[in-house]
C-alpha cells in the first residue's frame, strides 16, 4: 500500500469519526423543527414513542398518597392518586428509560428540576413537559400569584385583563419549570347546580369565546421559551349535564352543540390553541374520549386543528369501567387513539397495552407517529431541548412580583358585582364605629377560590383583614362561624345575632367552601355538584338572625356559582356577589364597601331564584316562559349583564347609521352614556341582537358586543358598536351558516333586562 493510499485511508476514517461524532438533527437548534422532528421520531423505538403519549402525577404526588390511600380509594377519587403496585421509584426508573412523556400534579420547581433530570440520563434526552391546572393563575402551587377565578375575571368584560393574566402567569409557570396549563375552560355554562361554573367564563358563547382567545393568546405568545401551552377544555358539553353533575350524560341536539357550546371551542383553535382536552360525560350516547365525531370529523376536519388532544383524569378508562362502550382496558385505549386521542391522562398500563395493539396490526404505527410529532413539535417550540432547567435562583424575582400582585388587586376590583344597594354603600369610615363581621368566608382562605393551595399569610388579605386596612378607625367585632357550612355551630350563629345588637351595621361574608385542601368537605367547585343553590347549613339563619337585630346588613358571597338567595335580596340593605376574588380578594371587597373603588362588575351569568328554575338563561327561546311558572316569579333573581354602581350612567341618543343594508354590509349603531353621578367609574356597555323572524327559531336576545367605557363624572361619550354579518349570521334548517333576509332588533343597554334596554330595527335586503 502506497503512502498516497495510506493517507487517504487514515483521512477517510478520521472524516466518518467526525461524522459519527456530530451532533444528531434533532438536538441542533438552529435546525427547522419539523426537521428536528422527524429526525427524532426516526430515531424512537415504538416504546419511546408510546410513553410520549403518557402522562404521569409527579413522585411527590405518589408518594403522599399512597401512604394513606388504598387501591379502592381512588375508583371515585379525582383529586389525589398514586399507582398500586408501581411505587414513586418505579415511574422515576421509567423516566430514565424515556418511557414517559409527561407529568401533572407536580408542584414545586425543585421536583420539576429533579423529574427533567432523570429525563435527561435517557437514551434520547427528550424532556418531559410538566402540566399543571393554572386556572387563575398557577395558584395550586405555592408562593404564586392567585387571580380570581374565570367567573370573576368574566364579570369585568375586560379583554385585555383576561389576556395580561394569562401572560402573566406563563412567566410564573416557567420560572417554576411549568410548560402546560390546563386552562382556558371555555365550557358554556347553563347549569348552576355544577360545581364548576367557577372555571368558566359563564353563560353566553360571545363572552366566553373572547375571554377564551384572549386567555389562549397571553399563555402562548409566539410558543417560545417564555409561553406556555394553553388547553382549551372540556370538549364538550360536560357543563350542562343531565343531573347538573360532573361528568354525568349530556343530552344535546347538533343544533344547540354548534350554537352554544362548540363557538368557544372553535375560536379557540383558531386563535391557535395547540392542546384540547375532552371531556369526562357521554355525548348523546357517546363518550366524549372516544368520540371520533368530535376529535376527527369537527376539531380536525372542520376546524383544522393542529395541536393535540389529552385525555381528562383516567377518561380512557372509563370508557370501559363506567360507559361500558369497551369490554376492557385494551379495547377502550385503542377506541379513544383511532378517535382521535394523542395522550392519555394518566396510568401505567397504557404504555404495555397500546405497544400490544400497534404490535398485533389493530393501530397502524403511523397513528402513533401522528400523536407522537405534535408532542414533540411542542417541546421544540416551547424550547425544553435547549432549557430543560428553571434557574431556582431568579425564580422568585417572577413570581409574586409586585406588577403580579397589583393585577391580581386590580382584576378582583373589577370582578366584584353590586348586586343591590338600599343607599348603604358606600360605607363612610368612622360613621358605622362599631361593626360585626361574621361568616364562614369573613377571614379564611377559601377567599382565594378552588385550584388554589394554601398560600402563605402574609400574601392573602381576606375580608376581616382588608376591612381593617382600609377602614382603621371602625372597631371590627368579629365572630367566628368556622369555615364549614355543613358544621355551623348554632352557639356561634346565636353569639352573632347577639354581637350584632350591639354593633351599629353587621357584614355577613357567606356563600360556599371551595378549598382543595378538604377535598371531601367542599361544596363547589371540582365533582362538587349540588340538588340546590341556597346557602349550605346555618348560612341562612344566621343572616335572618342578624336583620333581626334592626341594623344594617350587608352580605358578600363568596362562590363559584350563583347562588339563590332571594330572601336576602328581598329583605337586606346591599349584596356584594365577589365570586372567588384571590390573594387581594378580601381588600377589593373592603374597597368596594368603604366607596376606595367604584363597583364596575356585570354578572356573566344569570342568578335563578331557586334551582326549581334551572335552566335560567338570558339568551332563551321566545316559548320558554310562554306559561310561566304558578306560584314563583318565571324571572331570575338577577339578570345577566347585570350590575350597580356608585354613580348614575345615563343611556341617550341611540341611533343606527341606517335602516335598510343587503346581505354583507355592517350596521354603525351609536349611543351616548353620560356619568350623572359624582364619582368616576367604568360602565359596561352591552349590545344584544334579535332576529324577529326566523326559518328556526332563535334566541330572544344574543351578546353581540360590549365595551367598557370610563367616564369621570359629568362626562359624556359617545360608543360606537359595528354590527357587522356574522353578529347576524344563524344556521338554517339544513345548519348551514346563513343571514337571513328581514328585520333584526338591536338592543343597547347596561343588562339584559328588557326594562333596561333601548332598541331599534333595521332590514337586511
Amino acid at each position: 500500500m502506497t503512502i498516497k493510499t495510506i493517507t487517504m485511508a487514515l483521512l477517510t476514517g478520521t472524516m466518518a469519526c467526525a461524522c459519527s461524532q456530530k451532533e444528531p438533527v434533532y438536538k441542533d437548534a438552529s435546525a427547522p423543527v419539523d426537521r428536528r422532528v422527524e429526525d427524532l421520531l426516526g430515531r424512537m423505538t415504538l416504546e419511546e414513542k408510546v410513553g410520549q403519549m403518557n402522562q404521569f402525577v409527579g413522585l411527590e404526588h405518589i408518594r403522599r398518597n399512597e401512604a394513606h390511600l388504598t387501591e379502592a380509594d381512588l375508583k371515585n377519587n379525582t383529586a389525589q392518586a398514586f399507582y398500586p403496585g408501581f411505587p414513586a421509584d418505579t415511574i422515576a426508573k421509567w423516566t430514565k428509560e424515556g418511557r414517559i412523556g409527561s407529568f401533572l400534579h407536580v408542584l414545586t420547581l425543585e421536583e420539576a428540576n429533579h423529574l427533567q433530570s432523570l429525563a435527561m440520563e435517557s437514551r434520547l434526552q427528550i424532556p418531559v413537559i410538566f402540566g399543571i391546572d393554572a386556572i387563575h393563575g398557577n395558584a395550586n402551587a405555592p408562593d404564586n400569584t392567585v387571580y380570581p377565578t374565570n367567573i370573576g375575571l368574566a364579570s369585568s368584560f375586560n379583554l385585555g385583563m383576561a389576556r395580561r393574566i394569562a401572560r402573566q402567569t406563563a412567566l410564573e409557570m416557567r420560572a417554576m419549570n411549568m410548560h402546560w396549563t390546563f386552562n382556558p375552560n371555555v365550557e358554556v355554562a347553563r347549569d348552576p347546580r355544577w360545581g364548576r361554573c367557577g372555571e368558566t367564563f359563564g353563560e353566553d358563547p360571545y363572552l366566553v369565546s373572547l375571554m377564551g382567545v384572549e386567555s389562549v393568546k397571553g399563555y402562548q405568545g409566539d410558543l417560545g421559551e417564555d409561553d406556555v401551552l394553553a388547553c382549551i377544555k372540556h370538549f364538550v358539553g360536560g357543563s350542562q349535564p343531565v343531573n347538573g353533575t360532573n361528568g354525568a350524560p349530556t343530552d344535546l341536539s347538533e343544533r344547540t352543540l354548534r350554537e352554544v357550546f362548540f363557538p368557544p371551542f372553535r375560536e379557540g383553535v383558531q386563535a391557535g390553541a395547540m392542546s384540547l382536552m375532552t371531556a369526562h360525560n357521554e355525548l348523546n350516547g357517546i363518550p366524549c374520549h372516544s368520540n371520533e365525531w368530535l376529535m376527527e370529523d369537527v376539531l380536525r376536519g372542520e376546524w383544522g386543528f393542529e395541536g393535540f388532544v389529552v385525555s381528562d383524569w383516567m377518561d380512557i378508562e372509563h370508557i370501559h369501567d363506567l360507559h361500558a362502550t369497551a369490554e376492557n382496558l385494551k379495547e377502550a385505549y385503542f377506541q379513544s387513539i383511532m378517535s382521535g386521542m394523542d395522550m392519555h391522562m394518566h396510568g401505567i398500563h397504557w404504555n404495555e397495552m397500546v405497544c400490544e395493539l400497534v404490535r398485533e396490526g389493530r393501530i397502524p404505527e403511523s397513528r402513533i407517529d401522528r400523536s407522537v410529532r405534535k408532542i414533540l413539535e411542542i417541546k421544540f417550540r416551547l424550547g425544553l431541548f435547549e432549557h430543560p432547567y428553571a434557574d431556582p435562583e431568579t425564580t422568585m424575582d417572577v413570581r409574586l412580583c409586585e406588577e403580579h400582585r397589583q393585577t391580581a388587586l386590580e382584576a378582583a376590583r373589577e370582578g366584584i358585582v353590586l348586586l343591590k344597594n338600599d343607599g348603604l354603600l358606600p360605607l363612610e369610615s368612622g360613621k358605622y364605629r362599631r361593626v360585626l363581621v361574621t361568616g364562614i368566608n369573613a377571614d379564611d382562605q377559601n377567599i382565594l377560590g378552588d385550584w388554589s393551595a394554601a398560600q402563605r399569610p402574609e400574601n392573602v388579605t381576606t375580608v376581616l383583614e382588608g376591612l381593617k386596612m382600609v377602614s382603621p378607625v371602625t372597631e371590627f367585632v368579629f365572630v367566628d362561624q368556622g369555615w364549614d357550612p355543613r358544621n355551623m355551630s348554632p352557639a356561634q350563629v346565636d353569639k352573632a345575632a347577639s354581637a350584632a345588637v350591639d354593633c351599629d351595621l353587621s357584614i355577613v361574608v357567606a356563600g360556599e367552601y371551595m378549598f382543595r385542601d378538604r377535598w371531601t368537605e367542599r361544596t363547589c367547585g371540582e365533582d362538587t355538584d349540588r340538588s340546590d343553590i341556597s346557602l349550605v347549613g346555618l348560612q341562612d339563619e344566621l343572616i335572618r338572625k342578624i336583620y333581626a337585630a334592626g341594623k344594617p346588613v350587608v352580605l358578600v358571597l363568596v362562590a363559584g356559582r350563583p347562588l339563590g338567595v332571594e330572601w336576602a335580596a328581598g329583605n337586606l340593605d346591599a349584596v356584594v356577589n365577589a365570586w372567588e376574588p384571590g390573594m387581594y380578594g378580601g381588600q377589593a371587597i373592603a374597597e368596594i364597601l368603604y366607596g376606595k373603588v367604584n363597583p364596575s362588575a356585570k354578572l356573566p351569568v344569570t342568578m335563578p331564584r331557586s334551582a326549581g328554575q334551572i335552566q335560567m338563561i338570558y339568551n332563551h327561546k321566545p316559548s320558554q316562559y310562554f306559561h310561566p311558572y304558578a306560584v314563583t316569579p318565571s324571572t331570575p333573581l338577577y339578570p345577566f349583564g347585570y350590575g350597580l354602581s356608585y354613580t348614575e350612567y345615563v343611556y341617550s341618543d341611540f341611533r343606527l347609521d341606517r335602516t335598510e343594508i343587503s346581505a354583507g354590509e355592517d350596521v354603525k349603531a351609536y349611543v351616548t352614556v353620560t356619568n350623572k353621578g359624582g364619582m368616576a367609574g367604568d360602565e359596561i356597555v352591552q349590545l344584544y341582537i334579535r332576529d324577529s323572524f326566523s326559518q328556526v327559531t332563535r334566541p330572544v336576545k344574543e351578546l353581540k358586543d360590549f365595551a367598557r367605557v370610563h367616564l369621570e363624572p359629568g362626562e359624556s361619550r359617545e360608543v360606537e358598536f359595528t354590527i357587522t354579518p356574522d353578529k347576524l349570521m344563524f344556521l338554517d334548517k339544513k345548519m348551514r351558516p346563513i343571514v337571513e333576509p328581514g328585520e333584526f332588533f338591536v338592543m343597547v343597554g347596561p343588562s339584559s333586562d328588557d326594562k333596561d334596554l333601548m332598541k331599534l330595527g333595521f332590514n337586511v335586503k
